[in-house]
């Protein structure tokens, strides 16, 4: 079974990471069906919901990154 602290810190990184680019995603956090699972599994971060100009610019933000 995974522990929830390692979802919790990585959901946390990846909300400040977002922030550092202006990009906020209201839904962003564990999703707890993930841990409810009879099979251990590895947690799944939910990303949730974001209108357009949210999405271009993670897009945007992406694209700076990987050039």
């Amino acid at each position: 079974m995974y522990d929830t602290t390692d979802a919790d810190e990585c959901t946390d990184q990846l909300r400040a990471a977002l922030a550092a680019h202006g990009i906020a995603l209201p839904s962003l956090g564990i999703d707890l069906p993930s841990f409810a699972a009879r099979c251990p599994t590895r947690p799944l971060i939910a990303l949730g919901n974001c209108n357009l100009p949210t999405a271009c610019a993670l897009v945007a933000a992406l694209r700076k990154g990987a050039a």
